[in-house]
């Protein structure tokens, strides 16, 4: 439940300062991100303290805490997201195509099948409606 709070507060924060300059959303980010992830950190090193090495638990928070730098480094950069989200998004409908594609029946039909998708995504990044 405290993570979920911790989490639910850097999310907060994202959204009050969307749209903004990235100055801005830097200052806010110091402001009000760097405490919460200041006390993210011993949290996760206090759980983790009191868990079995072996342990699932274990294994991610010594994941995450291996990441720290990363994981923290939108605290310096304005321009940067907290998480990868949009890029994921984009990313999804080339996964599915590339695992559709594979019953496209012949090698012909999956190259125009590439072609097609590669043309919609690019409408897509564009703000062209593909269909119009």
């Amino acid at each position: 439940e405290t993570m979920i709070r911790y989490i639910a507060g850097l999310y907060a924060v994202e959204k009050a300062v969307r749209g903004h300059s990235p100055d801005a959303r830097l200052a806010a980010r110091r402001q009000l991100s760097a405490p919460i992830v200041a006390a993210m950190k011993p949290w996760l090193e206090k759980q983790l303290s009191q868990l079995s090495s072996g342990s699932k638990l274990a294994e991610h928070i010594c994941y995450t805490l291996g990441a720290w730098g990363g994981l923290i480094h939108f605290l310096d950069d304005g321009r940067l997201e907290l998480d990868t989200n949009s890029i994921e998004n984009l990313i999804r409908p080339v996964a599915l195509t590339r695992k559709n594609s594979l019953f496209a029946g012949h090698e012909i039909g999956t190259e125009h099948w590439a072609l097609l998708a590669s043309l919609v995504a690019t409408c897509k990044l564009n703000g062209v409606e593909p269909g119009a």
